[in-house]
Parts: C-alpha cells; structure tokens; sequence
C-alpha cells in the first residue's frame, strides 16, 4: 500500500490547504479495487501525511477484510446512486453499453468475489459466484426461469460468465434486492461457498441488498446472444465517481428534488404492485365464492338423493320382510299352490336384487359425500392461506403509510414544489385509502367464505350422523 503524499520534486503547501484540497477533490477514500486478486488501497484523508511512510507492517487479515468489506459497500453506494440519478436523467430504456450500468455489474461482481472460498480442480483453484448464485432458485421459486435461461444460453462457457448474465437478468427482472435478501437470509447454505468474514455472511451484504430497492424503478433490456461475458475484465473506474467540491455544493437543492422524485416514482411502483396483488386476491376471492357456491348446490342435491334412496331402501326391506312372512304362511300351511309359490320367489328375488343396487347407489353417494368433504379442507386451507397474504398486505400498507408520512416530512421541508408536494399527498392518501377500503371487502369476503365453510361443515357433519 502507498499513502498519498506529495512528491519530493514539487512545493510542499502548508498542510491546511494541502486537506482543503483533498477534501474538495477526492471522494473515493476507504475504497479498493480488486486487480487479479491484489487490492490497491486508497487510504482515507484523516491517513494523509505530509511525510514518507515508514516500512509497512503485518496487518491483522480480520481487519483487512473489514477494510475490504466497507470499501465494496462504500463503493457500492456510490454505484447505485449513481446508476439511479443517471438513468433519471436519461428518461429512457437502458442496455448494455451504459456504463454506469457496465460499472454496476463490476461492482456487483467484486462484492459476490469477496471472501470466496477456493475450490479445487485438475486445472487449479477456482474461485466463481456462479455457485451461490444457483441457491436462490431453491430459496425464491421465481428465480428457476432465470437460471434455466442462462444455463440455455450457448455461448456461456464458464461459470464466471453464467454468473454475470444471472445478474442481468435479475435487473431486467427487478427482482434482483428480493433474490439477494433471499439469499444472504440464508448464511448456513453460504458457508458453503464464502469464508466466515466475507462480505456476503457480514452486515454489509444485508446493506447492499437493501439499497439494491432502488434499482426497481430502472428500466433495463440486455441481448445476451453474441456478447462475450466469460472473457470480460471486471475492473472499476473511479474516474466515473470523481467530482467537483464546488459543483456538488452549488446543486444541492437540486439533488434534494431528484431524491423526492425518486422517492415519488419508488412510491408509485409500490403501489402499481400492490394495486396487481389486490386485484388478483380479488379475482381468486370471486372465484372462491363461485366454487363455494356451486359446491353448496351440489350438496343439497346428494343430500335430497341419499335421503330418496334411504326411503327406497326402508320400503323394500319392508316389503321383503312382508313377503318373508307370506312365505312362511305358505309354508306352514302348505294350502297354495306350487305357481304362487314360484311367485312369490321371483318376486322376492327381483325385491333382493333392487334392494342390492340400492346399496350400491347408497356406497356411490356416501363416496361423492367424502369427495365434497375433501373438497371442503382444501376451501379452508385456501382461506386460511388468503388470510396470510391479506396479513402481508396490511404490513405491507402499514410501511406505504410511514414512507409516506417521511415523504410529506421531506416535502414540508423543501421550499420549491409546494403545488406538486400537495398534490402528491392528496393522491397517496387517495391511494392509501383505496386500499384500506378493498382490504376492509377482502375481510368481508374472507368472513363470508369462513361462515359458508362452517355451514357446510355443520351439513356434512349432520349427513354423516344421519348416515350411522
């Protein structure tokens, strides 16, 4: 590691002006950048010296990797935001040659490297994020698409490339923050791949998943066929986040507009989602009640069956007993003849025979009865399962209100825009109580569907006394 210092052929300033300097120019203190496997440190200001370094010493590698893992997050930082404020001002779709977006995907790539463990192969040791990468597909079912498409494409070669196209997908999927956090919430399956310090395994990687939210309101398309992913060098240029002390103070208030206009469109995609998600409850919901209803008519009418045939089958054991006793009257008496006789058997064969297809209409019934209960568990099941999403949805309400509530805070606090401020408020309070309003009928309905379940209970339950 190398300090900055100035060198011995040029002035030496005092050392105000030489801090004043390097507070007004340089922004990329506690960031690193991996070359091959070998960090370059670029040491923070409060290490400048206007004096040669002495002999470096041994450093303690847990704080080196501590080290390395705040400037990957710092760097990161600085790669999202300025990927985000970037694309806003462009106003389009955004591809691969964008290199704001290029110098993301390296970022993102040293951040996956980081604290990998080496496996071992015929052509050396092998370090790829491909292998954790292939987790998120058992923990986030959605994430199987994007992993059978990149294991599709021809010409990835190398895990390293498959890796890299992983991640383009995720952007262009806007699910890249969820199958992060899906796979950092899981760290006894990432030992497998990372050291116990990595960055994947420490808070710093929870960090970055969050801000990975932000990127939902990009907009992204990438053609993966033709574009050489596996010989690619993934190096950072830090010239891109080099900037001028005098015109970030002098575009302040302007940065100030754009967070509350991204905070505004972070705010209305929520909703768009949320608004998706009510809407397909909804339908299911509509679609319950159907099935509910159409189940409750098949019911009453194997209801009114089984007790016509039940009738059916009192009468012909009436019937049969009454001709038992003729028969024996015959018998004992021995007074008729031997053709009332022969009668008096086929009749009471064909009353045995319609007496045994009764039963056999009775078994079918009482069949479809069972088939109707089974029915009915899975109905409960599926409420039980509405309840559930309907609990997220009122979290997930709950954090649209306080995100509007700090929203309203920055607005108030900001003296230009007050009309669109205003008026934002107005429309999320509007939205706000949409949704309060379709969850308060996704209640209902959920009430209606729990007391129907309980009626058909009840029914099945008195058919099955009667039954015994």
């Amino acid at each position: 590691m190398s300090a900055l210092t100035p060198q011995s052929d040029m002035p030496t300033p005092t050392t105000d002006k030489i801090t004043q300097a390097a507070m007004e120019t340089i922004y990329l203190c506690k960031f690193r950048v991996s070359m091959d496997g070998e960090w370059l440190c670029l040491r923070e200001l409060d290490d400048i010296s206007l004096t040669p370094d002495p002999e470096p010493t041994h450093e303690d590698p847990d704080y080196l990797m501590a080290n390395e893992r705040m400037n990957l997050m710092n760097m990161a930082k600085l790669s999202i935001k300025g990927l985000i404020e970037s694309a806003l001002n462009l106003g389009r779709t955004l591809d691969s040659d964008y290199a704001p977006l290029q110098q993301f995907f390296v970022v993102m790539e040293h951040c996956l490297k980081h604290g990998l463990k080496a496996k071992k192969t015929f052509l050396g040791q092998n370090k790829s994020f491909w292998g954790p990468l292939e987790l998120v597909e058992k923990l986030v079912p959605e994430a199987a698409e994007i992993t059978a498409s990149v294991k599709d494409l021809p010409g990835l070669k190398t895990p390293v490339g498959r890796g890299r196209a992983w991640l383009r997908l995720a952007l262009m999927q806007k699910k890249l923050s969820e199958y992060m956090k899906a796979l950092i919430n899981r760290k006894d399956l990432l030992s497998e791949f990372y050291e116990p310090n990595a960055l994947m395994m420490e808070e710093e990687g929870a960090i970055i998943a969050g801000l990975l939210v932000g990127l939902n309101v990009i907009d992204a398309n990438f053609c993966m066929k033709g574009e050489d992913l596996d010989s690619q060098v993934g190096v950072i240029d830090f010239s891109m986040y080099l900037k001028d002390g005098n015109s970030t103070k002098g575009s302040e208030g302007d940065g100030q507009i754009t967070a509350i206009l991204d905070q505004k469109n972070y705010v209305e995609e929520l909703n768009r989602h949320l608004s998706a998600t009510v809407n397909n409850l909804q339908a299911k919901v509509d679609a319950l009640e159907k099935s509910n209803t159409k189940l409750t008519e098949e019911l009453a009418v194997a209801n009114n069956r089984i007790i016509t045939l039940q009738e059916e089958m009192e009468r012909v054991k009436e019937e049969g007993s009454y001709l038992l006793e003729s028969n024996r009257k015959v018998t004992k008496d021995r007074t008729a003849d031997g053709h009332a006789l022969t009668e008096a058997r086929k009749q009471l064969k064909e009353e045995t025979q319609l007496r045994l297809d009764v039963e056999k209409e009775l078994e079918v019934q009482i069949g479809m009865r069972q088939e109707m209960e089974l029915a009915m568990k899975m109905l409960e099941k599926d409420v039980c399962e509405k309840q559930d999403a309907l609990v997220a949805l009122r979290q997930q309400l709950d954090d649209l209100r306080a995100l509007k509530h700090e929203l309203s805070f920055k607005l108030q606090s900001s003296d230009m825009g007050v009309k669109q401020k205003s008026e934002l408020n107005s429309r999320l309070e509007e939205k706000t109580n949409q949704m309060a309003a379709t969850i308060k009928q996704l209640e209902q309905s959920e009430k209606d569907l729990v007391k129907q379940a309980k009626t058909l209970n009840s029914a099945a339950n008195k058919l099955i006394q009667k039954h015994h």
